[in-house]
């Protein structure tokens, strides 16, 4: 009974879906880390940047802050947007803008990189429990239409994998959903917060009379 008690005797208890199921939960659980890893190690913070940046234009001008933005460490994600808006405001303000917009795009994508996966596992995870809890339930059927006397011992193993296959999946589907919803929202919420630091140092430059700012 302790056996079957155990993590190894459930495993064995879920029958032939627990191994896609093994596959997924370690694929979700190092996903997850390596995710959360990445974020954290990013500085996503843009409110101090923003500051600092609005302070040069206005008192050393384009070329200090340009110098301040690439003397920032690659791990500050907001740089190198601010960096492309500064360097194209001499273009004229629809460069500027699409070039911030594009640097933008591409420091989010690296953000999201493997939000997909999580996505996937999220839905893949219970649908495979389900498999199995079909597979368990055939095999229980199976087991009463071929004994001459029904019993609770005659259909427990496929009872058994029925409902372990269903909990396992349900389970990697809560903790992959969870961390997709954790990590999209803090990607969210640095796309806002740049979006609205662009929008201000665009006012300034305009402001401060960059060159070609007024142009098309």
């Amino acid at each position: 009974m302790n056996e079957e008690l155990s993590l190894i005797g459930l495993f064995r208890l879920g029958g032939p879906f627990m191994w896609p199921l093994l596959a997924f939960s370690v694929a979700t659980i190092a996903l997850s880390v390596e995710r959360i890893a990445y974020l954290a190690w990013h500085r996503l913070g843009v409110g101090a940047l923003r500051e600092t940046v609005e302070s040069l234009l206005r008192n050393g001008g384009i070329a200090a802050a340009e110098l301040a933005l690439e003397a920032e460490p690659r791990r500050n994600a907001s740089a190198s947007i601010l960096l492309a808006l500064v360097r194209n405001a001499r273009f004229g303000e629809r460069r500027m803008e699409k070039a911030a917009e594009a640097e933008a795009r591409e420091r989010i994508r690296r953000l999201e990189n493997g939000f997909g996966y999580l996505t996937a596992l999220a839905s893949l995870a219970p649908l495979t429990g389900f498999l199995g809890t079909v597979s368990g339930m055939i095999g229980a059927f199976r087991s009463i239409a071929r004994a001459a006397e029904v019993s609770a011992q005659l259909v427990a193993n496929g009872i058994y994998e029925a409902l372990i296959t269903t909990v396992f999946g349900l389970g990697i589907a809560i903790v992959a959903l969870l961390t997709y919803n954790l990590l999209i929202q803090r990607v969210d919420t640095f796309a806002a917060d740049v979006t609205k630091a662009v929008s201000d140092l665009e006012a300034t430059l305009l402001e401060t009379g960059a060159p070609g700012s007024a142009g098309a």
